[in-house]
């Protein structure tokens, strides 16, 4: 497995400093159980960050200094002397070969994928709806159908979309196992789920989706996405 589409920058230091609500986290946390290129990359920011925080004098004046800060911490995580190895705070295991979904989304749902129940969608989609104590995100499982498309929709903010079984396209692009994709109120499409496999994704958004097709709007509130 090798993972192409990995998580942004912006929010995987904002993980890294702990300022990630908890739906956010849930998404990125199983992307870095499934991407070694990320894990590294948040292992050397962490080291960074325990440098330059050893670094920093007391001062009253704030001002912009967590804007400086961050700005200093992406330039130290891009230099190969800035973090050695082990110098991370904190580690994010690899997931289980054997396991669709990683930890710490196991744990969130109580099982793998074998011992789910999941609601229909219509269509032979499906979906395990996720509760966490974070109001401004909701968190979900779905599994599209082989071959099957998400009918077309633009989003009112961010989704976060990681795959993990299975895999869909998104135009010229494939999305596979541990791939995310970041989407906004910018982007219009169709995911389609590739044939010969059921596409199981974790998503995350901040507000519902904002379908095209009228009839999928009517039954929106309904399926409550």
């Amino acid at each position: 497995m090798k993972v192409r589409h990995h998580i942004s920058e912006e929010m995987l230091l904002d993980y890294a400093a702990g300022t990630l609500s908890e739906g956010w986290s849930i998404a990125v946390a199983s992307h870095l159980a499934l991407c070694p290129t990320c894990r590294n990359h948040l292992s050397a920011m962490e080291g960074a960050a325990g440098a330059l925080l050893d670094k920093i004098s007391v001062s009253d004046d704030f001002g912009d200094s967590w804007d400086r800060f961050r700005t200093r911490l992406k330039e130290k995580a891009t230099d190969p002397e800035a973090a050695a190895p082990g110098d991370s705070v904190r580690t994010v295991p690899p997931g289980t070969p054997s396991a669709v979904l990683p930890e710490p989304l196991r744990s969130y749902v109580g099982s793998d994928v074998d011992g789910l129940k999941w609601r229909a969608l219509g269509r032979g989609a499906y979906q395990i709806r996720i509760p966490t104590s974070d109001p401004s995100t909701q968190v979900r499982l779905l599994r599209i159908p082989a071959g099957k498309p998400v009918p077309e929709h633009t989003h009112r903010g961010r989704e976060l979309t990681l795959v993990l079984s299975g895999s869909f396209r998104d135009g010229d692009e494939l999305f596979e196992r541990g791939d995310m994709e970041e989407a906004d109120d910018e982007l219009l499409h169709t995911p389609v789920a590739t044939e010969g496999e059921d596409c199981i994704c974790l998503a995350v958004t901040e507000a519902p989706l904002k379908f095209t097709s009228w009839i999928v709007r009517m039954i929106q509130p309904i399926l409550k996405i």
